[in-house]
């Protein structure tokens, strides 16, 4: 008789507590792909690193499935999100979740960090990797119908929508993914867009091959509709200057999102799409803040180039520490 006991104690370990009565050589801001990957170059660099963000894994959770990770060939980004978590655990990382911060600021040499609670942590360095929001269609009906048929996450709320008919706003990869995805539980969708399409052409291709996926472009929506919840949306053919109202019994705003810039964007150069602008190194204006991820005005905003860009951060941090204190 054999016994086979797998135990991963890494799935039990308990993340390290960040303390305020200490110097941290780097703080990290976000715990998205950024700046997971920041702590993690920092941490083996031998610096003391801790990361404060409202939930581990930012905008990966909202992500169904990475196929373009080089060496995982197929991964849902919760999955991936929980591998990063895992390995930072494994080196110790100081790491307080659900955590608000209200203020940043630069006191001579070092940064304090102020939390909604009024605890402050000092740091040499820190690294903004707050990533971005949905951005607004900004009609009538959107504030009032939100969580009653208006929604800007499709792979969080999509089975929400099983046999329902479903409007997608947006005409670039994340709305014609949206439409896909939503397509799955869906009986019909809309993908409505006010102009052409800017997304990867294979994905227009996988999207226009489903048969419950229906596509108006030069359609601008004017005004999300409804009674207690939301029952269409009232829109405007561009090419004929006729309007007419779309039933549906929910609407995904895919169009893109905004930097989170709101700690920085008095302590630091933004961009006219208010991006943090950082140099080769991810240094701001600010010397010895850096950013990276989404809220950088870095192109391609992707997975990997997230990492990337918390690994530069990261070395660079610790290329500032080294020759400033």
């Amino acid at each position: 008789m054999s016994f086979n006991f797998n135990f991963n104690i890494n799935e039990t370990k308990k993340a390290v507590k960040l303390i305020n009565d200490t110097i941290y050589d780097l703080l990290v801001i976000g715990g998205g792909p950024a700046g997971l990957n920041a702590a993690l170059y920092a941490k083996r660099k031998g610096l003391t690193t801790g990361i404060i963000t409202q939930r581990i894994g930012g905008q990966l959770l909202n992500t169904s499935s990475v196929d373009n990770y080089l060496g995982i060939s197929q991964v849902s980004g919760e999955e991936l999100s929980e591998k990063y978590l895992s390995h930072l655990k494994e080196l110790d990382v100081g790491i307080l979740e659900e955590a608000e911060v209200t203020i940043v600021e630069k006191i001579d040499k070092l940064f304090n960090t102020t939390l909604k609670d009024g605890t402050i942590f000092q740091s040499k360095t820190l690294l903004l990797a707050t990533g971005s929001a949905p951005r607004k269609l900004e009609v009538p009906g959107e504030v009032e119908f939100s969580n009653r048929g208006v929604a800007y996450c499709a792979i969080c709320d999509a089975p929400l929508f099983k046999d329902k008919n479903v409007i997608i706003a947006g005409g670039g990869n994340s709305a014609v993914e949206a439409a896909i995805d939503v397509a799955k539980f869906a009986t019909q969708v809309t993908l409505v867009h006010r102009s052409q399409l800017r997304a990867d052409q294979i994905l227009i291709d996988h999207m226009m091959n489903q048969s419950n996926i229906t596509v108006f472009l030069q359609t601008q929506i004017l005004q999300i509709v409804g009674d207690d919840k939301m029952t269409g949306v009232n829109v405007l053919n561009k090419e004929t200057s006729q309007e007419r109202v779309i039933e549906a019994d929910g609407i995904f705003i895919e169009i893109g999102n905004l930097p989170s810039n709101v700690l920085v964007k008095d302590l630091v150069t933004l961009n006219l799409q208010g991006e943090v602008v950082v140099d080769e190194k991810n240094m701001t204006s600010l010397s010895g803040l850096y950013a990276a991820g989404d809220v950088t005005q870095m192109p391609y905003k992707q997975i990997v180039i997230a990492v990337a860009d918390g690994a530069k951060a990261a070395l660079a941090a610790n290329e500032y520490i080294n020759q400033n204190f």
